[in-house]
Parts: structure tokens; sequence; C-alpha cells
């Protein structure tokens, strides 16, 4: 049986006000969900951005049954999609706060979480000031119609260990939200190493980024063999593709470089 869904990544810019861009993200589940969506990626830092990575950051932070997730499931619901989107996690344990993305089901749960790894700590930003890296442990994946995903976020991306780890467990779609900070060359890094991953992994890659002006834009999903099949351009919107096992199948027949892998 082959297995195929309707996938698509989300752009908009965030700002500080988390309950305008809730709408926003419902815009975009509209949106998506219209064109037979079953999987929706919206930006890193969803629910707020400011003009700085500072205390505002920790000052907007939520808990996971928090108004803003509580929003994201009720979306999800309503749509019936999977809504995945980053938000400013409060901790319990610390001042900093967690860069979380969590991916909001229509069942009413959250089918799985994940914790930023690697702070963007780089280009002149210190994220790490105001932001707990997440633990190592074991990625947590979900299943959509035989469809099983992953999740990575933004500055990750540089890190191709990450992008393996979630195919080591099994994932066939890799789904990054991002804040990709505009800047001398760095629209070529995103395309470059969001195709990379996809390439090097033989798996479909789904990377939504935020809109000007704190963003890049230029969302995408890229299939196993490198071919961008949908892009968003620098507008507000989606752009959707349908994802298929079959595919990876195929290029992984023609181009096996998992198993031929000698560094496990």
């Amino acid at each position: 049986m082959e297995h195929s869904i309707g996938v698509a990544v989300g752009q908009f810019a965030p700002g500080t006000d988390t309950v305008a861009n809730l709408e926003s993200v419902r815009a975009l589940a509209d949106e998506a969900a219209a064109s037979g969506a079953r999987v929706l990626a919206v930006p890193e830092y969803s629910m707020f951005t400011g003009p700085k990575l500072d205390r505002t950051v920790i000052e907007s932070a939520q808990p996971l049954d928090g108004p803003f997730v509580t929003g994201l499931l009720e979306i999800a619901q309503r749509n019936n999609l999977v809504v995945v989107a980053g938000i400013n996690e409060l901790l319990a344990d610390d001042p900093r706060i967690s860069n979380t993305l969590v991916a909001a089901a229509p069942d009413g749960t959250i089918a799985a979480e994940y914790r930023k790894l690697h702070l963007y700590d780089a280009f002149g930003f210190t994220e790490s000031d105001v932001v707990r890296p997440g633990d190592i442990e074991a990625p947590q994946t979900f299943t959509v119609d035989g469809v099983t995903f992953g999740l990575q976020t933004c500055y990750d991306l540089r890190f191709p260990e990450v992008t393996r780890r979630l195919v080591d467990a099994d994932a066939h779609v890799v789904l990054l939200p991002a804040q990709w900070v505009p800047g001398p060359l760095k629209e070529e890094h995103w395309t470059t190493l969001v195709r990379a991953r996809a390439i090097e992994n033989t798996v479909y890659v789904a990377a939504a980024g935020q809109t000007a002006p704190s963003g890049a834009a230029n969302s995408m999903i890229v299939d196993p063999m490198g071919v961008v099949v949908a892009a968003a351009g620098e507008r507000v919107g989606t752009a959707g593709a349908q994802v298929s096992v079959a595919r990876i199948d195929a290029v992984r027949a023609k181009n096996p470089a998992l198993k031929l892998r000698r560094f496990l």
C-alpha cells in the first residue's frame, strides 16, 4: 500500500501579541486544510517574537497547557490536521525558557514535543541568554496515514546529525520550523542546507520560516532527491505538496546511501 499525505508549510511574521499570532496560525491552518493538507508546520517562535532576543521572550512564556497551545489544539481539531508550531515554553525549574515545538493533533493531544538542541549563539546573537537547550533524548515522532514525521528547529539545520537521528528513528518527513534571520548569504545557506539534509538522508524536509522583518521567509518542501516541490517565496501564506513513502523507497533504491554508511 502506498502511503501518501498532504503536507503544508505556513509562514507569517509573528509579533508580540500572542492572541494575534494564534489567529494568524488559525488562518494558515484553514488555508492548508482547504488545500487537503493533513500536517502543517508554521514557524519557530510562532507564539511570540519580539524585536530583540531579550527578557521579553521570557516574560511571554506559557506552559504547555497554556492558552496558546490550547488554541493550537482547537485549531488542529477544527481542521483535522496536525499543527506544528514553536512556542516559548515556561519552565518551572529554570529562569530561562525552552524553545519548544509542539505537534497539536486533531484528537486534542500533543502528538510530539521537541526542545531545540542547538541554540543560536552565532551571527551576533546569543539565544542561550534566554533559552535553555533541550536535553539529548530519543527523538519523538508521530505518524499520520502511514507517514512518520520528526521535528527539529532552525539552527539545528546546521548540524547534520540532528536530521540523521530522526531518519534513524524512521522519520519519512522532517518538519523544520524556523526564524531564519536575514543577513549576507543567509538565504543561500537556508536553501542549500534544507536541500542537503533531504538529499543526504533521502527524506522529505518541510521547512517553515518567518517572513520579514524577522525572518528570511522562503518556506519550502524538498523531496528525497533534493527537488523543491513547494515554496512560499516571500509572501504570508502556505505552500503544500503530497509526500509519498513510495517516492522515498524509489530514491533509496537508486541511491542507497543510508545502507552504505560505514559510520553508525
